[in-house]
């Protein structure tokens, strides 16, 4: 593809960052050039922000139906795995499970809170009731 030919086709991702291309330029040199996506990528990140929007609107309905703790839901909204979590909070991957359970999270400590909520980038009052601030 020649340099003047890389699409730019804006996307909501193409508002934060521009994404590397290599096209030819005027002499047929391969060259680097900017690009703000294209539209078969844009609908592939489209379906793919659905799928996600869909798994945190699921994971907040398990919270509210007490069949999980908020840890689901701050999991799927920061798009997080347990062990990611784990690695981001020192618990073992089997600790995390168990704190997924409402009984079991309901009784972790001030400390163990905290670290989620620091994992989460969120306050303990945050994470205890499911709270989203959008900065």
């Amino acid at each position: 593809m020649k340099k003047d030919e890389v699409p730019q086709d804006l996307s909501s991702l193409g508002k934060i960052t521009k994404e590397v291309c290599y096209a030819t330029d005027n002499t047929g040199k391969y060259v680097t050039e900017l690009s703000s996506g294209w539209e078969v990528k844009i609908k592939a990140l489209d379906v793919a922000w659905n799928d996600i929007e869909k798994r945190i609107e699921s994971a907040k309905e398990q919270v509210l139906n007490n069949h999980a703790s908020p840890l689901l839901f701050f999991m799927e909204y920061r798009l997080m795995d347990i062990g990611i979590l784990a690695d981001y909070t020192g618990f073992w991957k089997w600790q995390i499970k168990r704190h997924l359970k409402p009984k079991v999270f309901n009784h972790l400590s001030d400390k163990k809170m905290q670290r989620y909520a620091a994992a989460f980038n969120i306050k303990v009052e945050d994470l205890k009731n499911m709270t989203l601030h959008e900065d």
